[in-house]
């Protein structure tokens, strides 16, 4: 399949060609790094089940069934959801603890748990749906002590909608011409767009976070000083 990309180590279409016999197992560990591991969040992950699923309605891409291409997609969410899980409540605490400021601090534990106990299970399985939450969220969960049987139901739910779902979507699209050939030709576009809005807000957040931190320690230092006087 023709196809000129503007990040092609990003770029879904591209990935799929240049793995070959192995696309598939490519595209299952992408779908884990992105929960299972901390370096995943800015993986091509939404675009890449899209991308995916239209492929294998129109070139028979992995030589599999649709219903297992999905399947297998989702059991690679599921279970890179638990290891996620697994490592925020193995070693989540001793790492989160020990930083005041940026994506890991401790107060982001305390506030996504604090989102956890709201919302419970829906937390988990929203999550999927959203770059950089769906990264963050099973460590938060294994890091706040979620009770695993809880958080594992929910997970499955999550990578079934999100793994299984967005994988069928893409399939179905590509039964419309004009939104496949959009998908297709403009998903650099797409992919730019999500890349971009992924770093800002992860930017944003950082910031906030340092920005947060300097003011707690200044009036600490404050308070401490006027104890002393």
């Amino acid at each position: 399949m023709h196809h000129a990309a503007l990040i092609p180590w990003l770029d879904p279409v591209h990935i799929i060609n240049q793995a070959g016999p192995w696309a598939l197992a490519v595209v299952c560990f992408i779908v884990f790094a992105e929960t299972g591991l901390l370096v995943g969040f800015l993986l091509p992950g939404d675009t890449l089940l899209i991308i995916a699923g239209v492929l294998t309605n129109t070139h028979d891409i992995f030589g599999l069934n649709i219903w297992v291409v999905s399947l297998l997609i989702a059991l690679a969410a599921f279970i890179g959801g638990e290891v996620g899980y697994l490592i925020g409540h193995k070693a989540g605490p001793a790492i989160f603890e020990r930083k005041e400021s940026g994506l890991f601090s401790k107060h982001n534990v305390d506030r996504t748990n604090a989102f956890f106990e709201r919302f419970g299970g829906l937390t988990v399985i929203l999550a999927r749906f959203v770059p950089i939450v769906r990264t963050f969220a099973p460590v938060a969960a294994g890091v706040g002590h979620m009770p695993w049987k809880r958080y594992s139901l929910y997970n499955l739910i999550g990578a079934v909608l999100w793994g299984f779902g967005m994988t069928m979507l893409g399939y179905v699209i590509a039964y419309v011409p004009w939104i496949r050939h959009f998908v297709v030709n403009y998903i650099d576009l797409i992919l730019v767009g999500v890349v971009v809005l992924t770093v800002l807000v992860t930017g944003y957040h950082y910031l906030r976070e340092r920005q947060k931190a300097k003011k707690a320690r200044i009036a600490r230092d404050a308070a401490a000083s006027a104890g002393e006087a």
